[in-house]
């Protein structure tokens, strides 16, 4: 192919991604447009929420992993402590998006033994960020990572929730928050049942209920799955330490929701 060659007034400009299309191709080609792109069917993780409650915060996440109209994976982690006081919840391209979190939770180890103490938690949703951003690269091929970051911060002695946007900012949330693609019915669920200084058990509901109607207005979050015994991933983290929540637990919650439903 030989270089394209422009005229004064027919001058494409600075832009390379106006230059592929005045010669006929796409800056982002859809698979099979162009001859030898590679068919990567790429998995994403899906919803994620998080709200505080009186003892600190509740995070929650689905277990499906799809790859266009195909689910690649019923079992997937999203809802990963970062360490003892804090979690990360992930949605996005799953495979940056598991890079990032075991990085993530080795630069933290790694603060804690250098310095002999941990870092702060703004400190560590600072670090995140950069992380965040340092995919952006990557974000503008259509391989997103969009995480939420929960912990409970001890200096302060209460739960706060972080989300971030795609370059990398960062936001405080003071009650909740959900990334994904089931996020607007998981949130809205969230908001209309928040209610400030709620207990253990009311918040681990209100998530699970998010979860519940996400998976039915949305095909790529999946719901529970008590032929395989999979359920979603919901942890809480206190004072105490990041623990999640057993899966009997939520096993006997989705079962009285499912009862409600019937009725």
């Amino acid at each position: 192919m030989s270089m394209p060659r422009f005229g004064p007034s027919d001058d494409p400009g600075a832009s390379f991604a106006d230059l592929l299309r005045r010669v006929g191709l796409s800056p982002h080609p859809e698979l099979g447009d162009v001859e030898g792109v590679a068919n990567l069917a790429v998995p994403h993780a899906t919803t994620c929420v998080a709200l505080t409650y009186g003892d600190g915060v509740v995070m929650a996440g689905d277990r499906r992993a799809t790859a266009g109209n195909l689910i690649s994976s019923r079992t997937m982690e999203k809802v990963l402590p970062a360490d003892r006081h804090s979690g990360v919840a992930i949605a996005g391209a799953a495979g940056p998006a598991m890079e990032m979190v075991k990085l993530f939770q080795l630069q933290l180890e790694h603060y804690e033994k250098v310095e002999g103490t941990s870092l702060s938690l703004e400190g560590k949703a600072n670090q995140l960020s950069m992380m965040v951003r340092g995919n952006l690269p990557a974000a503008m091929q259509g391989m997103v990572v969009v995480p939420i970051f929960a912990g409970y911060d001890e200096r302060r002695g209460q739960g706060r929730l972080f989300s971030y946007d795609v370059t990398g900012g960062r936001y405080e949330e003071k009650e909740q928050v959900a990334t994904g693609s089931g996020s607007l019915h998981a949130g809205t669920v969230i908001k209309v049942g928040y209610q400030p200084g709620m207990s253990r058990d009311a918040a681990v509901e209100l998530c699970v209920k998010a979860l519940w109607v996400a998976a039915d207005a949305d095909s790529a979050t999946g719901g529970p799955d008590p032929l395989r015994g999979v359920y979603p991933t919901v942890a809480t983290i206190t004072a105490a330490g990041y623990e999640r929540v057993g899966d009997e637990e939520l096993r006997t919650r989705f079962e009285a929701i499912a009862a409600e439903a019937r009725t």
